[in-house]
C-alpha cells in the first residue's frame, strides 16, 4: 500500500510539473512572439496611447529629418515681370492624353507650359485610359475621373486659360478632322513649337496634340525660360489635385496608418512589364512571365523603340543597374541599415509583375506590409470607382484539341525560351489556365487585344496609383526599387520623389544608385541572409549620403534631363540661409546641379523660423530611439559581445557623411 501511495503522489508531482512547463512555454512564447497588427482593437489601444501621452520613440538615423536640406524650401511662385494671358482666347489647343498615370501627370503639366508658351487657350485634356468606352462610371467624364477640374481651372487662370470644351464651331471642324494635329516627342524644343507648331495655330486658330510618350516638352530648358519651369511646378504641385473623393479615401488610409503609433516606410518596386522588356530583365523571372516579357521586347523591336538584340543577358543588364531591385533585395537592404521586422511598410503600385509571389521573401521579412487593399474595405474601393455598367460576360471556349505532332511541332518551333508544355491528356484542361491575362502564351503567337473587363481594370489603376501617390508622398520614409532608369519614361517612383523634394527636401528620400547595390549584393550570396557587418557599413554608407547633397546631385544629373518633375531644383525652390559659394555645384554643360537657389522673401524666413523651434522640441523627444534601437542588437554582426559601437561610423562628426546631423 505504500509503494502505491508513493506511485501516485510522484504521478501528481509530476502532472504538476508538466502543467508548470506548459505555462512557462505558452507565457515565453506569447512574450517572443510579434504579432501583426491589423485589428481595429490594436489600432484603438495605440490611439488612446497617444491620448493618454504615450509615444513610440523614433531613432534618428531610421527616420530622422535631412538637416543639412532643411534650409530649401518650396517657391514656385513667379519672379519678376509676369503677364496675365489676356490674348488666349482666339487661339486653342485640345489634347489627348495617353499612358499610365505617370505619363499623364508629366503630359498635363507640359500642355500647359506649352499652351502659355504659344499664348493658347487650353481645352482641359482628354486622358484616354478613362473615357467612357474603358467602361468607367457614368459620373465621370476623362480628366474629372482621377483629377478636380474646376480646381485646375482656377488655379491656373493666371497662367493659361483653361476652359472644358472647344467652341461649338470647332467642335463641327474637328469631327470632320479638318484641324491639324501633331505628335509631339518628349524631347520637343520650345523652338519646334515656335517654328512648327505656332504658324498652324495662327492660321487655324486651334490645334490638337496626341501625347503618346508621357510628355510633349523638354525636360531641362534654357535659364531664360525658368518661368516655364516654375509654372510646371505649380501645375503638377498645386493645380492638378484628385478629385475629392480620392482625397478623402487618402487620408483615411493616413490616418489608418498613424493610427498605429510608429512611423512607416513606403516602397515602389517599380516592376512594370514595358520597363523590364525595355531593358532585358526576362531572366529574372520565371517560365510564363519570362516569355511576357520577351514577347513585349519583340513588338518593341518592331516598332523601333529599342535598337538591341531580343535576347540579352539579364544578369549583366542588372549589374549596369539597368534591372528593378527584387524585393527580396530590398527588404535584406532595409535590414542591413537597421530596419527592424515590425516596420510597417507600405506597398506601392498598381501593377507589380510577378505577383504576390514575388514577394513572398520580403513579407517574411517585413510582416506588416500593407497595401491600399488592406488598408480600405471592398465597399470603399467601390464607392470610389463609382457606378458602373455590368460588362458582357466572357465568352470562353476551350482550344480545339491538338495532335501529338503538332504539340511536337510547337515545341520546335518555341525557340530558346520554350513556352510552358500542355497538361498531359489524361488531364482537362482548366478554364483559368487559358482564361487569365496570360493564358495565351501558351497557345498563340500574338496577344489578344484587351477585353472590356481588361480596359477598365486599367481605368480603375489610375485610382489606386493616385491613393499609393497620396501616401508615398506624406511617408516618413521612401525607397524607389526601380527609377531613373534611362529609357526616357517618366516613373511613379521619381514623381514621388520630386514632390517629396519639392513640399519638403529634409524629408526622408532615399535615392540609391542601383549598380552600386547590385555591386554589394553580389557580395553577399554565398550568406544571403547572414549580413555581414562590412557589408551593413557600406550600405549605410551609401544610403546616408544618398539623402544628402550627394543624392540631389546624382538626381539632378540622372534624372532630371527625361524628368523635369523629378528634380524641381533649382528652379521651383528658395532658400532660408544663404549657401556657400563653394558649395555650387555645376555639370558638364554648365548647368547648376545644385546651390542655384534664390534667397526665400522675408514672410517665409518668419514662418521657417516657428518651425525650427517645434522641430528642435520634436528631435529631443525623438533622440533616445530606445525600440528601434534595440531591435538593431539582434540583427547578424550587431549582436552579441561582437558588436562595438565604436566601429560604427559616427556620421555627427562630418556633415558631408550624414545628411541627418
Amino acid at each position: 500500500m505504500v509503494f502505491r501511495s508513493k506511485i501516485k503522489w510522484f504521478a501528481l508531482f509530476v502532472l504538476i510539473m508538466s502543467v508548470a512547463f506548459l505555462l512557462l512555454h505558452l507565457s515565453i512564447a506569447k512574450s517572443s512572439v510579434r504579432l501583426v497588427q491589423y485589428s481595429a482593437m490594436a489600432g484603438l489601444q495605440n490611439e488612446f496611447a497617444n491620448l493618454l501621452g504615450t509615444r513610440i520613440s523614433r531613432n534618428k538615423r531610421l527616420w530622422g529629418r535631412v538637416k543639412l536640406l532643411e534650409s530649401l524650401q518650396p517657391y514656385a511662385n513667379p519672379r519678376g515681370s509676369y503677364p496675365d494671358p489676356n490674348d488666349g482666347h482666339s487661339r486653342f489647343i485640345y489634347a489627348k492624353v495617353f499612358g499610365g498615370f505617370e505619363k499623364i501627370r508629366q503630359s498635363i503639366c507640359d500642355l500647359v507650359a506649352i499652351s502659355r508658351l504659344l499664348n493658347a487657350t487650353l481645352v482641359i485634356p482628354e486622358i484616354q485610359e478613362s473615357t467612357r468606352s474603358k467602361g468607367i462610371s457614368y459620373k465621370f467624364k476623362s480628366f474629372s475621373y482621377l483629377y478636380n477640374e474646376e480646381q485646375f481651372i482656377t488655379y491656373l487662370k493666371n497662367d493659361v486659360i483653361v476652359i472644358k470644351s472647344l467652341p461649338t464651331h470647332l467642335r463641327e471642324a474637328r469631327r470632320r478632322n479638318e484641324l491639324p494635329t501633331f505628335r509631339p516627342k518628349t524631347s520637343a524644343s520650345a523652338n519646334y513649337y515656335i517654328k512648327e507648331v505656332l504658324p498652324k495655330l495662327e492660321k487655324a486658330k486651334v490645334v490638337g496634340l496626341l501625347i503618346t510618350d508621357g510628355g510633349g516638352l523638354q525636360s531641362v530648358l534654357p535659364r531664360s525660360m525658368d518661368e516655364l519651369q516654375r509654372l510646371r511646378c505649380r501645375v503638377a504641385f498645386h493645380a492638378l489635385q484628385f478629385r475629392p473623393e480620392i482625397q478623402a479615401l487618402g487620408r483615411k488610409m493616413l490616418e489608418r496608418l498613424r493610427a498605429w503609433g510608429r512611423p512607416y516606410l513606403v516602397f515602389h518596386p517599380g516592376l512594370v512589364r514595358d520597363i523590364l522588356a525595355y531593358h532585358g530583365c526576362a531572366e529574372l523571372f520565371q517560365d510564363v512571365h519570362t516569355e511576357l516579357i520577351q514577347y513585349q521586347r519583340a513588338q518593341m523591336i518592331k516598332k523601333g523603340i529599342i535598337k538591341e538584340e531580343l535576347v540579352v543577358d539579364s544578369r549583366v543588364q542588372k549589374r549596369k543597374g539597368l534591372c528593378p531591385l527584387m524585393p527580396e533585395e530590398v527588404g535584406i537592404i532595409l535590414r542591413g541599415m537597421g530596419y527592424p521586422s515590425k516596420t510597417i511598410i507600405y506597398l506601392a503600385g498598381s501593377e507589380i509583375f510577378g505577383g504576390q509571389r514575388i514577394l513572398t521573401p520580403l513579407r517574411a521579412m517585413f510582416p506588416n506590409l500593407v497595401d491600399h487593399t488592406s488598408l480600405c474595405s471592398a465597399e470603399e474601393l467601390a464607392e470610389l470607382v463609382g457606378p458602373e455598367d455590368s460588362l458582357p460576360e466572357d465568352s470562353f471556349q476551350f482550344p480545339p484539341s491538338k495532335s501529338e505532332k503538332q504539340l511536337k511541332e510547337q515545341w520546335q518551333r518555341a525557340g530558346p525560351r520554350p513556352r510552358p508544355l500542355p497538361p498531359p491528356p489524361d488531364r482537362p484542361i482548366y478554364r483559368h489556365e487559358k482564361e487569365g491575362w496570360y493564358g495565351w502564351i501558351a497557345e498563340r503567337d500574338k496577344e489578344p487585344d484587351p477585353s472590356p473587363s481588361d480596359q477598365r481594370r486599367e481605368a480603375h489603376r489610375l485610382l489606386w496609383d493616385a491613393l499609393d501617390f497620396i501616401v508615398s508622398v506624406e511617408a516618413d520614409a521612401f525607397f524607389p526599387g526601380f527609377h531613373n532608369d534611362g529609357s526616357g519614361w517618366p516613373d511613379f517612383s521619381s514623381l514621388v520623389m520630386g514632390q517629396r523634394l519639392y513640399e519638403g527636401a529634409s524629408s526622408r528620400t532615399y535615392r540609391p544608385d542601383r549598380k552600386t547595390l547590385v555591386e554589394y549584393l553580389n557580395t553577399t550570396y554565398d550568406s544571403m541572409y547572414i549580413l555581414r557587418r562590412n557589408w551593413t557599413l557600406l550600405v549605410q554608407e551609401h544610403l546616408n549620403k544618398s539623402l544628402g547633397v550627394e543624392g540631389l546631385i546624382w538626381q539632378s544629373q540622372f534624372s532630371k534631363p527625361t524628368s523635369f518633375l523629378s528634380h524641381p531644383l533649382p528652379e521651383c525652390s528658395c532658400r532660408i540661409a544663404p549657401l556657400e559659394v563653394r558649395n555650387h555645384v555645376k555639370g558638364m554643360d554648365g548647368r547648376v546641379m545644385y546651390g542655384g537657389e534664390d534667397m526665400c522673401p522675408k514672410w517665409m524666413e518668419h514662418g521657417q523660423d516657428t518651425q525650427d523651434l517645434k522641430g528642435e522640441k520634436e528631435e529631443s523627444d525623438d533622440e533616445t530611439g530606445e525600440e528601434y534601437e534595440s531591435n538593431l542588437s539582434e540583427q547578424p554582426g550587431f549582436g552579441g559581445s561582437d558588436r562595438n559601437t565604436n566601429a560604427i561610423p559616427s556620421f555627427d562628426q562630418d556633415e558631408e557623411m550624414d545628411p541627418n546631423d
